[in-house]
């Protein structure tokens, strides 16, 4: 597999994607905007669109962010679900991803910083590719906002402080807005640029501090990951 990653921001990192592509054997490149690095100029060269999280939003400006284009971005996730690649969307992705099919993001009900659990739906219990999460999975959180709706979308999974946790907007299209690709090293990351932002938001109910941040442990929902992963691959290799 050939996997195409856009990464906004160098806190903002691939983690455990990384580790499930090199675990995997599949070739993986970036489009790192944060330092210049141009999108994909076609879907032709990769079979698989990552598209990460960030501080941003769908409706950040060029002008308040030189180096994050909203509609290019949003261009490219549509080109690669019309041309039948494989797409994820982590955050800010998913919302991304939302956008570009014609559904607007907006705000979720509760901000939320930490590891708390989603419940699947109906559908995501039902759903092949998701059925090994079981009815509940404790998955990273670092958002403010979730992607909006098309008129085909499946809600997979939700959380007690949002309603849009993943959805499926098509077979090979999802959207995270949960953060299964956390490691301590990503976490690490995350405070060292939003300690003094952490630091300000002690009172809402679903934001953890820098210590129990550290704290948890992300294995059991990197593995889940890796398995949804993989199936999304053989879907993708079957429908050639």
């Amino acid at each position: 597999m050939r996997i195409h990653i856009v990464v906004h921001e160098a806190f903002e990192a691939p983690g455990a994607y990384e580790t499930w592509a090199a675990s995997r054997g599949h070739r993986v490149a970036y489009s790192r905007v944060y330092v210049g690095d141009a999108l994909p100029a076609s879907v032709d060269g990769f079979d698989m669109l990552l598209v990460m999280g960030g501080p941003q939003s769908p409706a950040t400006t060029l002008e308040e962010c030189p180096h994050f284009d909203s509609r290019a971005e949003q261009a490219l996730i549509a080109r690669a679900v019309a041309a039948q690649k494989a797409v994820v969307g982590v955050c800010l992705g998913s919302q991304l991803m939302g956008e570009a099919l014609g559904a607007a993001c907006e705000h979720s009900p509760e901000k939320e910083i930490g590891k708390f659990p989603i419940a699947l739906t109906p559908a995501g219990l039902a759903h092949d590719k998701f059925a090994h999460f079981g009815p509940t999975l404790e998955v990273g959180h670092w958002h403010s906002d979730m992607p909006g709706l098309t008129p085909g979308a499946v809600v997979i999974a939700t959380s007690e402080g949002c309603p849009r946790q993943i959805v499926e907007y098509g077979p090979l299209a999802y959207g995270f807005q949960c953060h299964m690709e956390f490691t301590p090293e990503v976490i690490d990351l995350l405070i060292a640029a939003s300690e003094s932002e952490l630091a300000t938001l002690t009172a809402h109910r679903f934001v953890q501090q820098p210590a129990a941040l550290r704290e948890n442990d992300y294995t059991a929902m990197n593995e889940k990951l890796f398995a949804f992963l993989d199936k999304l691959v053989a879907e993708y290799r079957a429908r050639l």
